[in-house]
């Protein structure tokens, strides 16, 4: 046996083939290591943190929270609630605020379903039909403002915009129509005057704007999903779009405005703090950017501590266990744990430890402020 071991050395280095599994003979290849996966990709890569800390998983907020950033499309109108408000219950949402509550009927048929079978657990948003027809009329603004009041009769008790406005809603000359446009000055108007929020989404992630390239850092998101891409000669540069937003912000200063997704600002608080602090009408939440906090907490509790009255608790799309991440940032003091979704968050998050009277403000006493007809003695005080 040892004669036939060296007589295959000798063949091999007088070989100019490479010493592989495949050139060794059958009894020998189990003797060798697993060869690695140089062919895996950065989407496959999943690898399994060593570090062994302390954990403290939480699936259930400690105080009632009031979920400002919610979507349940039309289906509010038909769908069986019982089984959402058990879910709910199981997280401790007290309040569930649908954002896609359309208008006209569909609107009412949804609030009806809601309050005959839960009063008080849902608040639906009005939404503005940007449809390209309707824009050509010159009396635009002032019809929405009509049946935004006709919405509000009917039990809607905020106004959504989606980030079509400022991004692709068009003319029929398809000229972009700003965020700011002065013809829809009545719709913030008649807000003011009802005493309703606007919640406004307002362009992307500012990664989504700039060059797909190895310095992205949402690289991945947009390699699997190449349309959400906003490149330059389709869309205008991210600063103008957010510029408009604030625009707006400082047209309207009776209007209650509510910066969708922390503005797109998570990455940048003390810009963003500079936003708040010169517009005192706007308050805002973090529905789909808690990942932007959990990796920055020192600075994020900061933020929180200094900005306590201005944030509201939201968090964009229902699907349960993932709001176990949000009350994990919030409230403990954890480090180094997963975010739910990677191509949001290629890094690991760290809780902010929050003070118990902060989170009461974020969780529900800062949304009571907004939306009086709840009764707050039904929350901790």
């Amino acid at each position: 046996m040892l004669y036939r071991v060296l007589g295959f050395c000798f063949l091999v280095l007088c070989s100019e083939a490479p010493l592989t599994a495949q050139t060794l003979p059958l009894q020998f290849r189990s003797k060798l290591a697993p060869a690695t996966n140089a062919t895996m990709t950065i989407e496959e890569y999943e690898p399994k943190s060593m570090l062994v800390v302390p954990a403290h998983p939480i699936k259930r907020s400690k105080y009632p929270f009031i979920d400002v950033h919610n979507h349940q499309d039309g289906r509010m109108a038909q769908q069986n609630l019982e089984h959402l408000v058990r879910e709910m219950d199981s997280i401790n949402m007290r309040v569930m605020i649908n954002l896609s509550g359309e208008n006209g009927e569909r609107l009412k048929q949804s609030v009806e379903n809601m309050d005959k079978k839960y009063p008080k657990r849902f608040i639906t948003f009005a939404n503005v039909d940007f449809s390209i027809d309707r824009m050509d009329d010159p009396d635009f603004g002032k019809k929405a403002a009509a049946q935004l009041e006709q919405d509000y009769k009917n039990g809607a008790r905020g106004l959504k915009i989606y980030k079509n406005l400022g991004l692709t809603v068009r003319e029929p000359s398809n000229r972009r129509i700003p965020t700011d446009d002065p013809r829809l000055d009545p719709i913030w108007q008649k807000c003011a005057e009802l005493g309703i929020p606007v919640l406004i989404h307002t362009g992307e992630p500012k990664s989504f704007f700039e060059p797909h390239d190895r310095f992205n850092e949402r690289w991945l998101e947009l390699k699997q999903f190449p349309n959400r891409a906003r490149p330059g000669d389709v869309y205008p540069p991210w600063e103008q779009v957010m510029q408009e937003q604030r625009n707006l912000f400082r047209k309207h200063p009776r209007t209650k405005f509510i910066a969708a997704h922390f503005a797109w600002l998570g990455s940048d608080l003390k810009r963003l703090g500079e936003v708040l602090d010169s517009l005192p009408n706007v308050s805002t939440e973090f529905g789909a950017v808690i990942a932007e906090l959990g990796r920055q907490p020192r600075f994020a509790r900061e933020f929180f501590l200094k900005y306590q009255d201005r944030l509201l608790f939201g968090k964009d799309t229902w699907e349960m266990t993932e709001y176990h991440t949000y009350f994990r940032v919030l409230e403990t003091n954890d480090e180094y744990f997963d975010y739910f979704r990677k191509r949001h968050a290629f890094w690991k998050m760290y809780g902010l430890n929050l003070p118990d009277d902060v989170l009461k403000k974020i969780y529900y006493k800062n949304a009571l402020k907004l939306f009086p007809h709840l009764n707050a003695a039904e929350f901790p005080q």
